[in-house]
């Protein structure tokens, strides 16, 4: 093994969880559920064993909705029922007896949806204000969302609290809230969909209200050794979005998260060696801030994720697409083998 990758192969504790290394599978949605009943098949146990198998430290599965409602693309996971609980215990069943540690990605895709994903029910969203675009492999244009009552707030604040309990009762080690990305927490975050006037409205530290309640309820579920928390400026359907005042933003983000109990975050850009502002990257923003566990991701390679282990930026490094190239990822980057380069048309439609 090469000594640039040491730190990328070493052992590491973060929150209740006893990493082989410090690498994570990045979510990925691969969209290979069910589409009727959100349940996974053997395929999938198959798919996420191959990468424990591996040594990967920490994999986070694809997103996994909360909700009927919360589906945003035809064929996604739930873990709302117990049909699925039982589904996914033998991925995490697979995943323990190749030594693996594995969370669920907990999800509700909030506006970025349309009524014949979600049982016919219109999206659920902060405001009445419609996504542009059409909905990824539905290619439907996004539905108005209603706007949610406070009644509503707090069912969906339940819904994520269930989800974790179901996540533990299915096995996971713990769970990853979906935060980021433009959908429903993000949503409330932004002051694009975010035009309410009640106390989940109002200025960034106020908007961040519905993520600090789900947060909060999911470690009070689980608790917050085992709750990891997903948040980005980069919206799907707006990718050029960015903070007025990245820092500024990072740092009311920050404080949120410390408010509540949050140990451990995932930053996410696209882009991780890009200087968000005042000379720094995102990741390194967020350290200036952040004394807790940091997951870093955003097109990393090993050189790049040695780097920021080396200097502390992050504690563990998450790597999306090469992992499902090649499931033997870091076999592969022990031994100085060449990668399997990612190819979508094929990779999209093949679990490998």
């Amino acid at each position: 093994m090469s000594d640039v990758k040491s730190k990328l192969f070493e052992p590491t504790k973060i929150g209740a969880w006893n990493l082989r290394t410090r690498t994570a599978m990045a979510p990925m949605t691969r969209c290979f559920a069910d589409d009727k009943t959100g349940i996974v098949g053997d395929d999938v146990v198959e798919y996420y064993r191959k990468r424990a198998a591996d040594g990967i430290g920490l994999i986070i599965t694809e997103g996994t909705v909360i909700s009927p409602r919360g589906k945003g693309n035809p064929g996604v996971p739930g873990i709302y029922t117990q049909e699925q609980v039982e589904a996914w215990k033998k991925v995490t069943e697979a995943v323990h007896k190749e030594g693996g540690t594995i969370i669920c990605q907990i999800w509700h895709v909030g506006r970025l949806t349309h009524h014949e994903l979600t049982g016919g029910f219109p999206p659920q969203a902060p405001s009445a204000i419609q996504a542009e675009g059409v909905v990824p492999r539905f290619r439907k244009p996004y539905d108005v969302p209603e706007k949610m009552s406070v009644e509503d707030i707090q069912e969906v604040v339940s819904q994520y609290a269930q989800a974790a309990k179901n996540a533990m009762a299915a096995g996971f080690d713990g769970v990853e809230i979906h935060g980021a990305h433009g959908y429903l927490i993000d949503q409330f975050n932004s002051d694009i969909t975010n035009k309410r006037t009640d106390r989940y409205g109002g200025d960034l530290a106020q908007r961040l209200t519905f993520m600090k309640e789900v947060t909060k309820a999911v470690i009070d579920a689980i608790g917050t050794e085992r709750t990891l928390i997903r948040f980005s400026a980069l919206k799907v359907d707006n990718p050029y979005y960015m903070w007025e005042d990245p820092e500024a933003a990072i740092h009311t983000f920050m404080e949120a998260f410390k408010e509540v109990g949050v140990t451990m975050i995932h930053p996410s850009t696209m882009n991780f060696t890009q200087v968000l502002a005042n000379g720094k990257t995102m990741h390194q923003l967020v350290r200036k801030y952040w004394d807790g566990v940091i997951v870093g991701v955003g097109n990393l390679d090993p050189v790049t994720a040695e780097q920021a282990l080396e200097e502390g930026t992050i504690d563990v490094a998450a790597f999306g697409r090469p992992l499902i190239a090649n499931p033997d990822f870091l076999h592969r980057v022990k031994n100085g083998k060449d990668l399997v380069e990612y190819d979508a048309k094929k990779h999209l439609l093949t679990l490998v």
